[in-house]
């Protein structure tokens, strides 16, 4: 009877760890993929931000490029450049960039380039800068990001794009220069890359118009001739 019982009981427990277990796992795919969701939304928030749904008709979070590691952007693993078209037409870009030298550590942007090369919009996605001073890259504390707006390679010339203490004409925060100057300079970065990269970025943009495919590999447009990226580099 002893034995019949401790059976019963082990089966029952068996059983219960069972479902224990089948709920857990349930509970933590369906937490998973709100968690997924939450973080699209944002992440399109964040795009739209950049480039205007007045300027676009796309999905740019669907229409993007493969791109990474790649070290001129501060990115270390694979990352998406997202594609914004009007009518079939390109607008602009959107890349993921790294600022590895912020004052307490990575600053992660997203940059906005137009077609002509010039900057459609700049946000700090995440930071941990110091509050109430290299925080100010974030929108919510300051328009000091609204700064880049419009600017290009020439616009200014290369010697002015650096915050007003290293003789540009940025403005640095009061008590903090080298957040605003580790922005500054991955902004120009993005711009750089693009200048760069633009004819296999364009190419392999209207490439994947034409097939379809909205998640494709975009060429090795991170191997072109390094005299090129040195050119550009030594005229700043």
């Amino acid at each position: 009877m002893l034995g019949k019982a401790i059976s019963k009981n082990s089966i029952a427990l068996g059983l219960f760890a069972i479902a224990t277990t089948a709920m857990i796992a349930s509970t933590f795919l369906t937490t998973k993929d709100r968690i997924a969701e939450q973080e699209r939304i944002a992440q399109a928030k964040a795009l739209l931000e950049v480039i205007s749904l007045e300027r676009h008709n796309n999905s740019m979070l669907d229409d993007n490029l493969t791109i990474g590691p790649e070290p001129e952007l501060g990115l270390k693993t694979e990352q998406k450049i997202f594609i914004a078209r009007k009518d079939d037409e390109l607008v602009g870009f959107i890349f993921p960039v790294v600022a590895p030298d912020g004052y307490s550590g990575n600053i992660k942007l997203i940059v906005g380039v137009n077609v002509d090369g010039s900057v459609a919009g700049v946000r700090a996605l995440s930071h941990n800068e110091t509050p109430g001073l290299g925080d100010k890259v974030d929108l919510k504390k300051s328009d000091w990001i609204l700064s880049f707006n419009g600017k290009s390679l020439g616009n200014p010339v290369a010697e002015l794009w650096k915050v007003k203490k290293d003789k540009g004409i940025f403005d640095q925060f009061t008590g903090a220069t080298i957040t605003p100057r580790a922005v500054t300079n991955a902004v120009y970065k993005a711009l750089n890359y693009y200048a760069i990269h633009k004819a296999e970025i364009l190419a392999a943009s209207q490439a994947q118009q034409t097939t379809g495919d909205a998640d494709t590999n975009s060429p090795d447009i991170s191997s072109s001739d390094a005299s090129d990226t040195e050119a550009i580099n030594n005229g700043r």
